[in-house]
C-alpha cells in the first residue's frame, strides 16, 4: 500500500471536493505560518491519547513541516488500525512554496 500523497494531488483532490480527514501534526506554535483550509491540528505527542478525534470512516492525509514527524505518525495510524492513511510528502514548506504561497515557509 502506498502510504504517500504529493502537495500536487492533495490540492488537486481537495479542488475536488473530495472528503479528506486532514491531521495536522505540527506544535501549536508552528500553525502561525499557515494550515491547510479544515485541517484539525492533533500535535504529534497527542496523537496518541487523541486517536478518538481522528475520522476512520474518512482518507486520513498527516501533514507537518516537512513530512519527517507526518511520516512516522502516518506509520503508527496504519498500526493501529487505521484503513486508509498518508503522509503529505514534502510537509506545509513544499505547500507553502508550490500551492499556496500566501503562507510561510520556515
Amino acid at each position: 500500500m502506498d502510504f504517500e500523497i504529493s502537495i500536487h494531488e492533495l490540492n488537486a483532490r481537495l479542488q475536488n471536493g473530495d472528503q479528506l480527514f486532514l491531521l495536522d501534526v505540527r506544535e501549536p506554535h508552528e500553525l502561525e505560518n499557515g494550515m491547510i483550509k479544515g485541517a484539525v491540528s492533533i500535535p504529534m505527542g497527542e496523537v496518541t491519547d487523541r486517536l478518538g478525534e481522528i475520522d476512520r470512516s474518512q482518507e486520513v492525509i498527516v501533514i507537518c513541516r516537512t513530512g519527517g514527524r507526518s511520516g512516522r505518525v502516518t506509520e503508527f495510524l496504519a498500526q493501529s488500525g487505521f484503513p486508509r492513511v498518508k503522509n503529505m510528502t514534502g510537509g506545509m514548506n513544499a505547500w507553502a512554496t508550490e500551492v499556496d504561497q500566501s503562507m510561510q515557509v520556515y
